[in-house]
């Protein structure tokens, strides 16, 4: 069977087209002009899903190829796979958390250490996890003493389907769940040709609302961007990062995002700047998302604010779920000591 990417995930296409009694799957890409990552080979991820025939990606112009032959009057495609199946490996996500604060408000502060096989992963998630790093280094050594538990948490398996922050959630308690007040998401933050995302916590612009306190959370990142005069737009929650297993769990959640795939608007060109007509990060899962790949002005203006923010919940004095009531001399002495080293 023959299908495109797109919509649904590539487990459940290959494990309906078996049920529908396909000998094998072949999954091309979706093809979106100007984004390499949605015309190149793909390499379909399975994961959580009872796929029993053999599956293949392919790029997008083989595939539409083949769409053609078929639709000129048919076409017979033998696919041929020689594989194996691995045993399980054992894979950690790697967790630190102040010494202070009141664990019953805890923040957790999460990104992602793997990256895709095709890819060095140095903007997804390197961007993200250094600012996390960085964060977490200049809170001690400035002698911050957060009112409330920060918990980092470097999450692995996020490629194969979120597989460690799933995980993650599912090992904790009611008790424990009840005690994590927010949970603040930082994935890809220094995309080459950059948006300011935050995610609708309250729905109120995208029709999806996260958990109680997630609109607070979304609003701690529009009011610093409105400080330093900056421009944003809101995305909705879409299942894609590590908040996705905190939300189901009814623990409000937020973050910020530079672009992946998408394509930049001309109007987004007069908020941000950048190349109307390209990717936002045009290496995205690509092997080219290396070193180069870094924009240093958009990974600073996106770690201002999640520094922000993790402070700003971290020295809140609410018992409520998110706000944006918090702040400390310290908190202040902060600012501009979490670049990219």
């Amino acid at each position: 069977m023959l299908l495109q990417r797109g919509t649904c995930d590539f487990g459940l296409k290959a494990e309906i087209a078996g049920a529908e009694g396909a000998a094998a799957a072949v999954i091309f890409n979706e093809g979106t002009i100007g984004a390499p990552d949605r015309n190149d080979v793909l390499i379909p991820t399975l994961t959580g899903y009872d796929v029993t025939i053999p599956v293949v990606g392919t790029d997008y112009a083989t595939g539409r190829s083949l769409v053609d032959l078929a639709n000129d009057g048919g076409v017979t495609l033998r696919v041929k796979v020689d594989g194996f199946i691995n045993e399980d490996v054992e894979t950690n996500n790697v967790i630190a958390e102040t010494p202070g604060g009141r664990a019953d408000r805890t923040v957790v502060v999460g990104g992602h250490l793997d990256s895709v096989y095709t890819g060095p992963g140095i903007n997804d998630d390197g961007s993200g996890v250094s600012t996390m790093l960085e964060t977490a280094e200049e809170m001690h050594e400035l002698g911050i003493t957060p009112r409330n538990k920060v918990r980092f948490i470097f999450f692995s398996g996020e490629e194969q389907g979120l597989l460690g922050s799933d995980y993650y959630v599912s090992q904790l308690t009611k008790g424990q769940i009840k005690d994590i007040s927010v949970m603040l998401d930082f994935d890809m933050l220094a995309s080459p040709n950059y948006a300011r995302f935050i995610y609708d916590g309250n729905g109120d612009e995208h029709g999806f609302a996260g958990p109680n306190g997630s609109g607070n959370i979304e609003q701690v990142f529009k009011d610093f961007w409105d400080s330093q005069g900056l421009a944003y737009e809101t995305i909705p929650f879409d299942g894609r990062p590590n908040y996705d297993a905190f939300t189901t769990a009814g623990i409000p959640a937020g973050g910020i995002f530079a672009g992946a795939e998408g394509i930049k608007t001309e109007r987004q060109v007069q908020l941000y700047g950048g190349t109307a007509g390209v990717a936002f990060d045009k290496c995205y899962h690509q092997l080219c998302d290396n070193l180069t790949n870094i924009n240093n002005q958009g990974l600073s203006e996106h770690s201002d604010a999640a520094v922000h923010a993790i402070l700003t919940f971290a020295q809140t004095q609410s018992s409520i779920n998110g706000t944006g009531k918090g702040g400390s001399k310290k908190a202040k002495d902060f600012k501009g000591h979490h670049k990219m080293r």
